[in-house]
């Protein structure tokens, strides 16, 4: 029987005019190109979920299973927590609309856009929630398109009896090597399979090391070319990967964020209490012990607190 996830180390503190206020407690995982650990804290062995850190190796269970895109945007879409920008919303509805279908073929929830600018403009313009400004609405066109391309129904397609998503868990469990612990549903309503950190920082390896013009190098590929696609103008993964060349990086609710760089390893977190301020402070701080540098790497090694409009704190790495 897997053991359940026991929490973490303290990897992030809170910092107010002066004074520690608290801590952020998680786990974080860091091997080198050969998949080796190079360092950790927490619990790097116990299952997670790790909500749309998933979705790059989803996507390649997709195009394992048949789907054909022959834009490589459309496979950073596919991969993508959208920030429903108007650019995402086309994408999205022309890639449904290339099978014949609309936005009312998806199983995920309307919702408002995820990022902030988006929301706003929505609702300044008087509309509402839809599936489509659902971030994950990318993901669930590409896995009904693959229905249609396996020859399978498209009816209960999120489903973890449905073949289409026993595909997808064949592939994250071959990527991570592991046997997937549990079977949730994620806030889409698809599943999402509970895996370690380390399995997950291994998979996110072999994406970034695999061969030319093979389909886990087509996702990486896709995902470096189109980051604006996968999160948004300004979303956290979007300027990992604008600032680090070669980066493959994917951010996952509740405080998860996975990045791999090739010939140079890999690095998995999760925030206990999903704080996504600690978030990429630690990320900086693990990233820094595979020997990356670069100036985005700078600009997120604090989080600013902010009272009355001016800084009065931070967010600082502590593991």
């Amino acid at each position: 029987m897997s053991k359940t996830y026991e929490g973490g180390e303290p990897l992030a503190e809170v910092v107010r005019s002066g004074f520690v206020e608290g801590l952020h407690r998680g786990s974080v995982v860091v091997l080198d190109a050969a998949g080796a650990p190079v360092a950790g804290a927490g619990d790097g062995v116990s299952p997670i979920f790790p909500r749309s850190a998933s979705k790059p190796l989803q996507a390649l269970g997709m195009l394992r299973a048949g789907l054909a895109l022959t834009d490589p945007a459309d496979v950073a879409l596919v991969s993508a927590s959208h920030a429903g920008e108007e650019f995402h919303l086309a994408r999205v509805a022309a890639l449904l609309g290339s099978a014949g279908l609309d936005p009312g073929a998806l199983h995920c929830p309307p919702d408002l856009p995820f990022g902030v600018a988006a929301r706003e403009s929505v609702l300044r313009a008087g509309g509402g929630p839809s599936r489509l400004a659902m971030n994950c609405s990318g993901k669930h066109a590409g896995m009904l398109l693959t229905c249609l391309a396996a020859g399978w129904p498209w009816d209960g397609y999120w489903r973890p009896e449905h073949p289409l998503q026993q595909r997808l868990t064949a592939t994250i469990e071959e990527f991570t090597g592991e046997r997937a612990a549990a079977v949730g549903v994620d806030g889409c309503g698809a599943p999402v399979l509970a895996v370690s950190l380390t399995g997950l920082a291994r998979a996110y390896l072999r994406l970034v090391a695999a061969e030319p013009g093979s389909l886990p190098r087509t996702v990486a590929d896709a995902m470096r070319a189109y980051p604006e696609v996968v999160g948004g103008t300004v979303a956290d993964d979007t300027r990992l990967m604008r600032g680090v060349p070669g980066m493959v990086a994917k951010i996952g609710a509740e405080g998860v964020i996975a990045a791999a760089l090739p010939d140079v390893g890999a690095v998995v977190l999760k925030i206990d209490d999903g704080a996504t301020r600690a978030r990429m402070p630690v990320l900086v701080s693990a990233l820094r012990r595979l020997g990356v540098r670069a100036p985005v790497l700078t600009e997120y090694a604090e989080f600013p607190l902010l009272g009355g409009a001016l800084p009065v704190g931070g967010v600082r790495p502590v593991w």
